[in-house]
């Protein structure tokens, strides 16, 4: 049997780097190997990293009946998530200060798509629509909607709108 290269000699000065070294050479190969399978598999060459592009939404509502409390936004994007009078299927909500008897809030980092937004003028600062016998008696609003009765009920499909780039949306809001 022949080597073709002279087997490496350990001697009292070898120290443990050298050792590994030339015990590791033959396996670097394989391990550069498979680095180069585990990067074509995370990210195939000419393949680019799609970002997906977002978008914000501005959302306005004013003539609100006076400058107590919070407004809620919900904002929704599933149908069948509105009515929510518990606030339970929202997708992001934010809770903004009344100034001036109006509003607003700023939703960023949206894929595109379609959604609904409600509010509630939230006088007391409860997180509750309060309600009467049967109305509410603070104030309530969904997108696309200027009246809300009982053959006028909101649903998502009635609420929702595009949102395709950054855009803003005025709601009105509906006291009883």
């Amino acid at each position: 049997m022949t080597l073709d290269k002279e087997p490496f000699q350990v001697t009292p000065r070898t120290t443990i780097g050298a050792v590994l070294s030339q015990r590791a050479r033959p396996l670097r190969w394989l391990v550069k190997a498979l680095t180069a399978v585990l990067l074509l598999l995370v990210a195939p060459p000419g393949a680019e990293a799609k970002k997906q592009e977002t978008v914000s939404l501005t959302v306005r509502v004013d003539a609100l009946r006076n400058s107590k409390g919070v407004v809620q936004f919900s904002l929704y994007n599933k149908k069948g998530s509105i009515p929510d009078e518990k606030f339970e299927r929202f997708y992001r909500q934010k809770v903004m200060a009344v100034t001036e008897k109006s509003s607003w809030a700023v939703f960023e980092n949206l894929p595109k798509g379609t959604y609904a937004v409600t509010i509630h003028h939230d006088e007391d600062r409860d997180g509750k629509i309060d309600k009467g016998i049967i109305l509410p008696t603070e104030g309530v609003g969904v997108s696309n909607y200027d009246s809300i009765g009982l053959t006028n009920r909101p649903n998502f499909s009635g609420a929702s709108f595009k949102v395709a780039a950054d855009m803003k949306k005025s709601v009105k809001i509906i006291y009883f």
